[in-house]
């Protein structure tokens, strides 16, 4: 379903699982004032609308031994396409990937164990072209909700 526009009880069923994705459907129900059939068949459109992409758990990467959190930025002259995917797939170390106008290719956004092993991801994402890495120092807005 391309468009799809969702209603206030939609958003505020969003607004729930994007802060508690473990919500049950009897929970969302009480924040939203219906039956948890209604929620339960509100959720299931949804997600096959594709506006809930999937469920996950938040993880700290510091927390799990990965303190250093950067930003890659790769200018890449050819298609980076594929060759990305490939690399990306032999390295858990990035988290995320935008392919961006402008000068570079993507920004690429990498957690590792040391400024070390930093230099080496950064040294294997670099064989795809240029790169510029920046070390965040941190995060004063972490990632939050979208608002829909």
């Amino acid at each position: 379903m391309t468009g799809y526009s969702p209603d206030a009880a939609d958003r505020r069923i969003l607004d729930v699982l994007q802060h508690d994705g473990r919500a049950g459907h009897a929970e969302l129900a009480r924040a939203v004032n219906m039956s948890p059939r209604a929620v339960s068949a509100r959720v299931r459109r949804l997600e096959e609308a594709g506006v809930i992409s999937g469920y996950a758990a938040v993880i700290d990467p510091e927390r799990i031994g990965l303190p250093v959190l950067a930003f890659v930025r790769l200018r890449h002259s050819g298609e980076t396409g594929q060759s990305f995917r490939d690399l990306a797939a032999d390295l858990p170390e990035i988290l995320e990937a935008h392919h961006v106008t402008g000068e570079n290719s993507l920004f690429i956004k990498v957690a590792a164990r040391s400024m070390k092993h930093l230099e080496e991801v950064s040294g294997r994402i670099g064989t795809l072209g240029e790169v510029a890495t920046s070390v965040v120092y941190s995060s004063p807005l972490p990632p939050r909700p979208v608002s829909a």
